[in-house]
């Protein structure tokens, strides 16, 4: 009987329909996820030309943006049907017409016509540290083509849609990387993209005499190695293959750390060249272990750990500049210490060592256990600045005053036990928490060695949050748009 209720409610076209979102929204959250950070991902459509126009949105995703919704859906809600019809009219089945972005800030959204599927929106979020957010934006395209099919084919098996999406991050780089390619040059390029980057990804992975790669390698169309002057060109029958990677690996040594580069024409490796980078040429900067994949001047993406992933690897500061900007500073006093944080922050995480900031916002500077100095010195200097980056390898904080002078190194931090410790963090953090919440004006910033980055006010850490849910736990029906923007919790 269970198989029997199971079967007519798989039949059922708004449970099945309501399955193929869910299915394909679950996808993209996850995939993008592990490509960037934890994402949240909203869908705003229209099946067909006279259906209310209905969202899923299961985390929330679109909250705030309510009156530009209303504006762009409701307040010329005639003319901007009009103009969809008239998109896609005499199109061919399956012929998905672009539409344009909404225009929501802190979102990256795709959205499509056609006329197997009047509208889509899709939405997920601009996270602030993306080399860029055009492969998110390739991820977003797919997840709308797959709707499409999956939507209208009443086909059970809808898994693989759910299963391309989680795994989409090298597919939506090439996606992206092929369209670029063949605007700028106007022909057909003779490079696959897809085995030149699982080549990258292979090569990152192998290490030579224990040392991971560092230095260049990019790959042209042979069309443009005549105007690459070469210091020296490997002979044709003796070319490695860019698939032997473990060959690959040993050239490398032969460029790293100088401005010298290998060049590819995605099949072999061609030669050695230190001249500039072409336009549309794919290269890999390796770093040791990790690197950088960029088109041209443009960076697309990062890699580490065997995957692409969009950060750009700075550690994120939003929260601390909004902190800044919100004390009685004023800006003239809060931009360059912005400035002068985020230098310190991002050596200690180059040198992939923990540090402990106390950033002290007291007419009289807190008195700290430690080594003071006397007197404090000023970081505008340049060489104290380069004694400040070492002094942040010593275990204990250095304490900052917002004029940009460092008072001390190497300072103790204690407070009061409370609850919301966690043990897991260790005793920086740890410490961290405890002395914020006992002293006023202090902002703690701490850097964990996998460069994570902490920033603590009052005893709680403020970039912590998330409002992201599961899907698999919390799968709501698809509203009207009209009840949403009333109010209505999905």
């Amino acid at each position: 009987m269970e198989m029997i209720n199971s079967v007519k409610e798989q039949m059922n076209p708004a449970f099945y329909h309501k399955l193929c979102i869910t299915n394909i929204l679950k996808g993209v959250e996850e995939g993008l996820s592990k490509y960037s950070n934890i994402s949240r991902v909203a869908l705003i459509f229209m099946p067909a030309e006279n259906d209310f126009i209905r969202i899923f949105d299961p985390q929330h995703l679109l909250r705030g943006h309510e009156s530009k919704l209303k504006e762009i859906f409701y307040d010329n809600h005639d003319t901007w049907r009009r103009e969809i019809k008239e998109k896609i009219q005499g199109q061919p089945k399956g012929y998905m017409v672009p539409e344009n972005d909404l225009g929501l800030s802190g979102l990256i959204s795709y959205g499509c016509s056609s006329n197997d599927f009047f509208y889509q929106m899709w939405f997920t979020d601009h996270h602030p540290d993306m080399c860029s957010i055009h492969p998110t934006e390739r991820w977003l395209e797919q997840a709308a083509c797959l709707l499409v099919h999956d939507y209208n084919s009443r086909i059970a098996a809808i898994n693989s849609s759910d299963y391309v999406l989680k795994n989409y991050s090298l597919q939506a780089i090439a996606d992206y990387i092929v369209d670029e390619r063949e605007k700028g040059l106007g022909f057909d390029s003779k490079i696959l993209i897809p085995p030149i980057l699982n080549d990258i990804l292979n090569i990152s992975k192998t290490r030579e005499e224990g040392a991971w790669a560092r230095g260049i390698l990019f790959f042209v169309d042979p069309e443009w190695l005549q105007r690459i002057p070469f210091i020296t060109k490997i002979q044709k029958h003796e070319r490695p293959v860019t698939s032997n990677v473990k060959h690959i690996r040993k050239l490398l040594v032969a460029v790293e750390n100088s401005d010298r580069k290998l060049v590819s024409d995605g099949l072999t490796v061609i030669g050695i060249t230190d001249s500039e980078i072409p336009s549309y040429a794919v290269s890999a900067e390796f770093r040791g272990d990790h690197g950088f994949l960029m088109l041209g001047n443009e960076k697309i993406a990062s890699f580490f750990d065997g995957s692409f992933h969009s950060t750009t690897r700075d550690a994120k500061m939003v929260e601390l500049e909004e902190l800044l900007l919100d004390s009685d500073q004023g800006t003239e006093r809060t931009t360059p210490l912005f400035r002068l944080i985020s230098h310190l922050v991002h050596s200690a995480s180059n040198r992939r060592h923990g540090c402990t900031l106390v950033i002290d916002m007291n007419e009289t500077p807190t008195t700290l256990s430690g080594h003071v100095l006397e007197p404090p010195l000023s970081l505008l200097e340049p060489k104290n600045l380069r004694l400040a980056c070492s002094l942040l390898k010593i275990d204990g904080a250095v304490h900052i005053t917002p004029d940009l002078f460092l008072h001390g190194f190497g300072c103790l931090l204690d407070g009061k036990s409370i609850t919301w410790e966690n043990m897991a963090r260790g005793a920086r953090y740890n410490s961290a928490l405890r002395f914020s919440a006992d002293h006023n004006r202090i902002i703690v910033v701490v850097v964990s060695s996998d460069r994570p980055v902490s920033i603590i006010y009052n005893g709680i850490e403020i970039n912590a949050f998330s409002h992201w849910r599961p899907v698999y736990q919390y799968t709501p029906e698809p509203v009207d748009l009209k009840k949403y923007l009333n109010g209505v919790i999905l």
